[in-house]
């Protein structure tokens, strides 16, 4: 590896940051996890295979997060500010509310979705991800993920059809 650990946490930590708390929905907790998967990445350096490393460290944040979670089991509440943080600036008022409503709406119906398709949709959609990092990152072959994407897609597209009839 030509980077070094500072190089490499510089550089993507707050993707990983994004990418858990997407996961996690609490910003301190979000940022213990960042903290776990560097320190996990630099005692298992020997184990990296020279592959790209971006996956490679998505791959260790969502292992921290299953960790975690699996030692918790509780369930917790999305911070209420975090969308109104990435998308508010620039906008106006009204368009704001519509955005966060938007978005709200769309993290409702993701967070339906089993755990891989909802990996995929966050990976690819959000975090702009290829097939093939997105893939490595959950542990599927590109094939299979372009088929949980895909599925993952319609069932958001299915439930959203579903709400706008609802409320009609």
């Amino acid at each position: 590896m030509k980077q070094s650990i500072d190089d490499l946490y510089e550089e993507h930590m707050q993707d990983i940051f994004r990418y858990l708390l997407s996961l996690c929905r609490e910003h301190h907790l979000a940022e213990d996890l960042v903290q776990e998967t560097f320190l996990r990445a630099y005692l298992y350096l020997e184990n990296y295979r020279g592959e790209d490393v971006k996956p490679w460290l998505f791959r260790i944040a969502h292992n921290a997060f299953i960790d975690h979670y699996r030692k918790h089991k509780r369930t917790v509440v999305k911070e209420q500010g975090f969308f109104q943080r990435l998308f508010g600036k620039g906008h106006g008022t009204e368009q704001e509310v519509l955005l966060k409503t938007e978005v709200a709406e769309v993290m409702e119906v993701i967070n339906t979705l089993s755990e891989q398709q909802a990996q995929a949709i966050l990976l690819y959609d959000y975090h702009s991800f290829t097939y093939k990092e997105a893939a490595d990152a959950i542990g599927v072959t590109d094939t299979y993920f372009k088929v949980l994407l895909y599925r993952a897609r319609q069932k958001v597209r299915s439930i959203q059809g579903k709400e706008n009839e609802n409320n009609e």
